[in-house]
């Protein structure tokens, strides 16, 4: 690896580069040479471009296959350093490869494998976390690794088909949006000027799109950044304690929406409980990693008093029972798996239930949007058209 350094000799600082196999072995070579060093960076880290960086950064699908590689390694009887050494080798990207180095060498230092992956905390959960230390205290990590790995893929295959249904209605209203302001601000501008030279009382929707238009050209300008900015206030509003209930909050009554969105914080609840279970993590820890790893607010405050249900000696089934955000074949699955002694199967079946549920509710959402935006668009194509033909007939006529 190449490494560029800032280090003192003779009360001079001088910078260079220099090929080496470890920061330590930099280190060593200009302590030997009398140079005091001051400061040592990997050269590939410096040499990204932002867009090198936006494009090279750790994704959640480096870190599925990277959990789904490590499971497959220590399934088949090698041990955790020699599978974090083969991956190491394996991949390509900069700061993944930099990641599992840093992992396999506090390991090597004497750490656990949890307590390495708990100084990325914007790369592995707490649920990830979890799991790892559960798997490392019943000596059955390869196990664990496996179905994190599964889940983490099923839960990317969710993402992709909720992505995939919302990516054509989302393009549509981007062109809609863009196809309109371009119509009012740059052609119908020309088409009004024609009614400026006659003595004609204009109908109230065309004086309306005459401010607008005349708006809009004064100040297009300014309208492009102030909607990004505004865009960009609204979204650190809603990142808020207050701003994200009210957003959560809104879209759990939404039609249709809020089916989705329902069945979405089900689906990765049950999924989630189910394998922590299986793992043999305590029913009020995994209560808590839900809470936390559930980005809906409105659910994590139900799952919040769930916890304290439980605390207090109820049952899942009892505590879900006391909540009517949870459906009833939530409750009832629920305590029939506590009263079998197969919860974790149990939840699993219920998370499956629950997918095939928000697949279809996204597909109902699609099937609504498209002719939603249709019939809005038609509208706004239809004011224009009338906005502007009106006077021409109301002129005709007069004429007459």
């Amino acid at each position: 690896m190449r490494y560029s350094y800032r280090a003192i000799k003779n009360n001079t600082i001088e910078s260079n580069v220099i090929d080496a196999e470890s920061e330590t072995v930099v280190i060593e070579y200009l302590k030997n040479r009398g140079y005091f060093p001051i400061e040592i960076k990997l050269r590939d880290s410096l040499e990204y471009t932002y867009l090198q960086r936006l494009f090279n950064r750790i994704t959640f699908n480096d870190l599925v296959d990277f959990t789904r590689q490590l499971s497959i390694m220590l399934n088949a009887g090698l041990t955790l350093i020699e599978s974090l050494d083969i991956l190491k080798k394996q991949v390509t990207k900069v700061p993944l490869r930099n990641l599992i180095d840093d992992i396999g060498k506090k390991i090597r230092g004497g750490g656990t494998f949890s307590s390495a992956l708990r100084n990325y905390p914007d790369y592995f959960s707490n649920l990830y976390i979890a799991l790892v230390r559960a798997g490392e205290a019943s000596g059955k990590l390869a196990d664990v690794m496996k179905k994190l790995s599964e889940n983490m893929e099923k839960e990317r295959d969710f993402k992709g088909k909720l992505k995939g249904a919302l990516i054509y209605p989302a393009i549509v209203v981007a062109g809609m949006i863009s196809v309109i302001f371009i119509m009012i601000t740059f052609v119908v501008p020309k088409l009004l000027d024609l009614y400026r030279d006659f003595s004609i009382d204009l109908p109230w929707n065309t004086k309306l799109l005459i401010v607008l238009s005349n708006f809009f050209v004064r100040f297009w300008v300014l309208v492009i950044p102030g909607v990004i900015g505004g865009a960009f206030l609204l979204r650190r509003y809603f990142k808020t304690k207050k701003g994200k209930m009210l957003l959560d909050s809104t879209l759990l009554k939404l039609p249709a929406f809020s089916n989705v969105i329902k069945m979405a914080a089900l689906v990765d609840s049950t999924r989630t409980l189910a394998i922590l279970v299986s793992s043999g993590v305590s029913i009020l820890e995994s209560m808590t990693i839900i809470t936390e790893t559930t980005s809906n607010v409105v659910y994590q405050n139900a799952f919040r008093n769930v916890y304290k249900e439980i605390e207090r000696g109820s049952s899942i089934g009892t505590a879900f029972s006391l909540d009517p955000i949870f459906p009833p074949i939530l409750v009832q699955m629920t305590i029939v798996g506590e009263s079998t002694g197969h919860l974790d199967e149990t939840l699993d079946r219920l998370s499956k239930y629950f997918q095939a549920e928000s697949e279809l509710a996204i597909k109902a959402v699609t099937t609504l949007i498209e002719p939603a935006i249709l019939v809005v668009l038609g509208f706004a194509v239809s004011f224009i058209i009338l906005s502007v033909i009106t006077p021409i007939y109301n002129l005709t006529t007069s004429i007459k």
